[in-house]
This record gives structure tokens, C-alpha cells and sequence, in this order.
């Protein structure tokens, strides 16, 4: 197995484990605001999804991300996350006001895995292996592969971590069996 394909199967099966996570959550979990300074179920999903599109299809490959061109209006949410910078400082708050219709997120998030997995599949080990300079985010020289295992599944990953555990702090079964 070659590195492009590993990096396929491994996004693969992050959003499938993400998207089990997900099955059973109601419209009341997504939005339940948990004490702290944790975020809701919904905005933490949106988070994922939102950041896989902006960086595989806005960032590495310099286009428009899908909530921008295709899926504008379409994602199910009711604001798009701030962006990096001056509109981040806002981020807390964007959690606890989002509005999410989960069908229709869920949908969007279909569309997002399935371009991430088109492009993946069209990179050769030679393009995942050239060095990409993210000094400009304190990151210095890493790979495309780095990037993609770190920044988009490793993200995931993460993410479905912290969606397990909103869910068992409400409750619920965190991990399917």
C-alpha cells in the first residue's frame, strides 16, 4: 500500500467512526451547551466539517471551499464559523448561538468527504511528499502528507473524541460498540 492510499483509508475511516458518533444525536444534544468552557455537540461538528472543506479545498489546493460555491446556503447551519484572525476572537460565542439542522449537516459533510477523498485520490506519493511551507502559521516546513495525517484526519479523530464525550456528559453512549 502507498502513502496516498493509507492517507485515503485512514480519512475513510475517521469520518465513518465520526459519522457512527453521530448516528443517534438529537436535535436537543447538538445544541446542549455544556458546563465550562466545552463546546456544543452541533458547533463541534460544524467546527470538523467546516475546517476539513476550508483547508483540503480552500487551502491545499487554492480553490473555493464547497460552503462558499456548491453547498452555500446549504450546509444546515446557521452561520458559517469565523475565520482565522480578527472575526476568530468571536469563536466561543459562534458556538453557543449556532444553529444546526443535523440532516442537512450531515449531507454537506457527505459532499466535503467525498471531494477530500477525489482529491486524495488523484495525488501521487511525489506531490504528498513535497515540503509545504506553514511557517506563516508557526508550523515551518512540514509535507502535504504531514498535513493531511495531522491537520485534516488527525483533526478528525480528535473531534469524534470530543463529540463522544458531550454525548456521555448528557448522558448518552459516547463510542458505537
Amino acid at each position: 500500500m502507498d502513502t496516498v492510499a493509507l492517507l485515503r483509508e485512514q480519512l475513510k475511516d475517521a469520518h465513518r467512526l465520526l459519522e457512527a458518533v453521530l448516528e443517534d444525536v438529537t436535535p436537543e444534544m447538538a445544541h446542549w451547551i455544556p458546563p465550562g468552557q466545552a463546546n456544543p455537540v452541533g458547533a463541534t461538528y460544524a467546527h470538523v466539517v467546516l475546517t476539513e472543506d476550508r483547508t483540503i479545498n480552500g487551502a491545499i489546493q487554492r480553490g473555493t471551499p464547497l460552503y462558499d460555491g456548491a453547498w452555500a446556503g446549504k450546509t444546515g447551519l446557521s452561520e458559517l464559523m469565523p475565520s482565522r484572525g480578527e472575526a476568530w476572537k468571536d469563536y466561543a460565542n459562534w458556538t453557543r448561538r449556532l444553529r444546526v439542522d443535523l440532516p442537512a449537516l450531515r449531507t454537506y459533510a457527505a459532499a466535503v468527504y467525498a471531494a477530500s477523498d477525489a482529491y486524495l485520490a488523484g495525488l501521487t506519493p511525489d506531490e504528498i511528499a513535497r515540503p509545504r511551507d506553514l511557517s506563516g502559521v508557526g508550523l515551518g516546513q512540514v509535507t502535504l502528507a504531514w498535513i493531511l495525517s495531522r491537520e485534516v484526519i488527525g483533526h478528525v479523530d480528535n473531534i469524534t473524541g470530543e463529540i463522544s464525550c458531550l454525548k456521555g456528559l448528557q448522558g448518552q453512549k459516547g463510542y458505537p460498540t
